[in-house]
Formats: structure tokens, sequence, C-alpha cells
């Protein structure tokens, strides 16, 4: 039987750090006139996906601490950046990735709205979408699309048995289509329903 240990090529804290960190540099790269710059996301600016992202890290300590959404209620709601959106975003991802490489982050059982999980599933969870979000954010500001390859090929190890509910639950566009020999990014974004 295969295990998720077997299918990650690296520790999934470590990975979830440094997307944060990939995502983070691109922020500090975003210029004032692109904040309203439309994103692969339906319905997002890049203001709205660093908010997503933000809001994704402020949740981590919470719910890594055992709290659940019920307990939060909608203090994480709305606007999370602020007058300072690059801030918001350190702040968040410091907290997040302290959070992440907790001595029992793996172990603790997460409450989340649609039940529990462990730790190491909500945390590999939040690694997988900061990643296809730097992917997004990086298109949406002209930047550099290429990813980091030894994440890419964890999260598509990991995503290969994730996508199937992911796309049930409608968080995910369509599979797109492509050529055999596409290189790996490209066909991990095209099984998020990405067009790179």
């Amino acid at each position: 039987m295969t295990t998720r240990e077997d299918m990650m090529t690296i520790d999934i804290r470590e990975a979830y750090r440094r997307t944060l960190d990939d995502f983070g540099a691109l922020v500090h790269q975003i210029r004032p006139e692109q904040w309203e710059n439309k994103t692969p996301c339906v319905d997002w600016d890049v203001r709205a996906l660093v908010n997503h992202v933000v809001g994704e890290n402020r949740w981590a300590p919470e719910l890594l601490a055992g709290r659940s959404v019920p307990d939060l209620g909608d203090s994480l709601d709305g606007d999370l950046l602020g007058d300072d959106p690059l801030k918001a975003f350190d702040t968040s991802a410091v907290a997040a990735a302290q959070a992440a490489g907790g001595e029992r982050s793996l172990t603790c059982v997460v409450h989340l709205s649609f039940g529990d999980v462990p730790g190491e599933e909500y945390i590999t969870e939040l690694f997988a979408d900061a990643l296809i979000h730097t992917w997004d954010l990086a298109r949406a500001i002209g930047a550099d699309e290429r990813l980091d390859p030894e994440l890419v090929e964890a999260c598509a190890a990991w995503f290969a048995g994730a996508e199937e509910g992911y796309r049930q639950a409608g968080v995910i566009g369509e599979q797109q289509p492509v050529p055999s020999d596409t290189d790996p990014q490209t066909r991990l974004l095209a099984s998020w329903g990405r067009r790179s």
C-alpha cells in the first residue's frame, strides 16, 4: 500500500513554507497599478487572490491549534489586507509557517467546515492551494511563471489521489486537455483547470 510519505518527495511542512516564500516574493513584485489585474481565478483580481491566501494563512494557526470554524465565526472574512497588503501577507505567512512547523502539526486533528482531518492533510491542502495560486499571481502580474519543480512534483503526487474529490466538490475547474509529452508543471496546472 502506498502511503503519503511514499508519495511526497519532501516534508510537507517544508514544501508549504517554501511555497509561501515563493508566493510572498511575487506579492512584493506587485506594482500599485496591478492590484486590480484579473487573475486565472474567476471573479478574483490580484487583491482578492492575495486576500484569499492571507485568509488561508490566518486560519492555519487557529485550526492547527484545535479551534473550529464556528469558534472563529466571521472574524477572518472580508478585507484582510487593509492599507498595507505586503505587511498583511508577510505577517500571516510567518504565522502560518510556524504553526505548520509545530511539533504536533502533522498528527493533530483539524476541524474543517466539512469534517475533521489530520493536520498533515490540512497542511498538504494549504500547500497545494498556495502553489497553484503562486502561478495564478505570476500570470496576473506578468512575472516568471515557472514553479519550483520539486514542489510541482510533490503536489502532483498528492493531487493524483485528491483530484476527483476536489472536482466533485466544485472547487477546481474542468481538467484541461494537454499533449502526452507535456511538462509536469503544465500537466499539474491543467489538472487544476488552468490553461497555461
